[in-house]
């Protein structure tokens, strides 16, 4: 049965846990910061590790604690919570149409359980069907990173100097880059898209009718429109999808590396610093 399982998921697990590595690594930095924010309102390390053990989520985390230190209800957590992660109902939407149909509904929803803006882009990057020990594998170094760090942000954050801990916040939009520059540079469709995204989103944050809205109602209104134009003007027909080349994989591999290698020099100077 043990050799089955191998021979079936081995592989997939495998590469999950070795391409989920650099996200530990950047969840690792990045959630100190949200360990400074759990312990400005009364997080001890425990209570913040099991909070980001089981939610995930940086932004609905954030909102949580905000609104803790506000005095807010569960009820109003809950809500926020739901609204500022309401973007993974699209991701687990496209992704559920990829994963191995012979997947359980367990299996499932332990996909949906981490189902992480990165983790969801290496996972959406792979060709054909997704086996769902491929996400579990990048479950494994990432959530627990991002738990420990939340901790650790809580005993030490307050101690690092404050332009590090600003530093550190941005090493997952890296991360994120080294997902949509490859396919980026070689399709000008993708492209343009991107640019429109982003060309959107800063336009969103200022026009009038839109402004007042939440960021992450912004980031669904954004994500169905702008995929919804691009699905009607440049459709792909069955059969035209094009698996990632070996240059493709490649690139996004030395981007990843690349971040990683900048947070792993950063925090020792960080921590040097602080001593």
């Amino acid at each position: 049965m043990l050799r089955e399982f191998i021979n079936r998921h081995g592989r997939a697990l495998r590469e999950g846990a070795h391409d989920g590595l650099p996200i530990a690594l950047g969840y690792l930095a990045v959630s100190f910061s949200l360990g400074i924010a759990a312990r400005s309102v009364g997080l001890d390390p425990i209570q913040g590790f099991l909070a980001s053990l089981l939610n995930n989520a940086s932004a609905g985390e954030y909102a949580a604690f905000a609104l803790m230190g506000a005095g807010g209800t569960y009820f109003e957590m809950a809500i926020v919570t739901l609204i500022a992660n309401a973007r993974y109902l699209l991701m687990s939407f496209a992704i559920s149409q990829r994963l191995d149909p012979e997947a359980s509904l367990v299996q499932r929803f332990l996909v949906g359980f981490d189902l992480t803006d990165e983790i969801f882009g290496i996972a959406i990057a792979r060709p054909g069907n997704i086996d769902p020990y491929y996400s579990y594998g990048a479950m494994i170094p990432a959530l627990p990173a991002w738990s420990l760090g939340t901790a650790l942000g809580i005993v030490v954050g307050n101690v690092m100097p404050a332009r590090v801990v600003s530093a550190l916040s941005v090493a997952l939009f890296g991360m994120f880059l080294a997902v949509i520059v490859p396919p980026s540079r070689k399709n000008p469709v993708v492209r343009g898209f991107v640019i429109a995204s982003f060309a959107a989103s800063a336009l969103f944050e200022f026009a009038p009718l839109v402004s007042g809205l939440s960021a992450g109602t912004r980031t669904i209104v954004l994500t169905v429109s702008l995929s919804s134009v691009a699905a009607l003007l440049f459709p792909v027909k069955d059969g035209e999808a094009e698996e990632p080349s070996q240059d493709e994989s490649r690139e996004r591999g030395r981007l990843l590396a690349s971040d990683s290698e900048a947070i792993g020099q950063g925090v020792p100077e960080a921590l040097g610093d602080v001593a």
